[in-house]
């Protein structure tokens, strides 16, 4: 499952981001609650240095809660980080995030000048949401594919926060395979750049491990022992994915899952839990 994705516009968007940091307060990264670790950005943390960070775990509401909160703990370890859990669409969660910045930047804060704050996020992170629910309209483009927004702007919340919008960007190439695999499951990837049944029974291998009740109750299965694929087998046939013959169309009943899984029909599903996976915080890699 080798995935290789980076469009020319998220190189443009790198040496935007590069150029952009210097000359902010405070950087607002938005993250998949899911999955903190594969869709943080490791080139970004390597050029903030000691810039002040936000770490915004959006789509609480699809993550295992006691998951999130291990999450926060930790990632309010780090120097110079805060955390917040919210829902990008919850004006009440979004409201929070104003009274944060100017917490964090309280040394910083000059009446009259507005402080600068760079927002980030891999595609489909739920950037965009974020900042039109931030400004109380429509000021980004929303979508449920990845790589919306594709240039930088900047928008002013009237409240003493100047907002700097960045194109989404990934890693130039993700050869984390657990990583990369993860990102495909929570929706982060088009899907020309996976193999659908690959990334399907990976997750189901997870889920089955740590989410078991979950993944018989939606599926009406008494059982999860022996391979994925079978397993997946067992779910096609129960919820119709078939060809002529009875056949079990195999890739029908990944793209179900995968759908079910993005939609919270499986229930709240947290993929990477910080004892498993906090030591990837320190594995940044640049590639050239």
């Amino acid at each position: 499952m080798i995935i290789d994705w980076y469009p020319g516009h998220m190189k443009k968007a790198r040496a935007q981001i590069i150029e952009i940091l210097p000359k902010v307060d405070l950087v607002l990264e938005v993250l998949d609650a899911r999955l903190p670790v594969s869709s943080s950005n490791p080139l970004l943390e390597r050029l903030r240095g000691q810039k002040p960070c936000i770490k915004i775990l959006n789509k609480k509401d699809l993550a295992d809660p006691n998951i999130t909160r291990a999450w926060l703990r930790l990632l309010e370890k780090q120097q110079q980080v805060k955390a917040l859990a919210l829902e990008a669409k919850d004006r009440r969660d979004v409201g929070l995030i104003p009274k944060l910045c100017r917490s964090v930047l309280a040394q910083r804060f000059k009446a009259g000048k507005p402080l600068r704050v760079m927002v980030v996020g891999i595609p489909n992170v739920g950037k965009s949401t974020l900042i039109n629910t931030l400004a109380g309209k429509k000021m980004a483009r929303v979508g449920d594919k990845p790589a919306i927004t594709t240039t930088t702007q900047q928008i002013d919340l009237r409240n003493g926060i100047l907002l700097l919008d960045t194109p989404g960007i990934l890693w130039p190439v993700l050869d984390n395979l657990g990583g990369a695999g993860r990102l495909a499951a929570s929706g982060a990837l088009g899907e020309a750049a996976y193999a659908t049944l690959e990334v399907a029974l990976a997750t189901l291998d997870y889920l089955r491990e740590h989410y078991p009740q979950q993944v018989k109750n939606r599926y009406q299965l008494e059982d999860l022992s022996g391979a994925a694929l079978s397993l997946l087998e067992q779910i096609g046939r129960g919820r119709g994915c078939l060809v002529s013959g009875g056949e079990v169309d195999l890739h029908r009943a990944a793209e179900m899952f995968l759908r079910d899984l993005r939609a919270n029909k499986i229930g709240r599903i947290s993929l990477e839990r910080p004892t498993e996976d906090a030591s990837a915080f320190d594995q940044y890699q640049e590639s050239e």
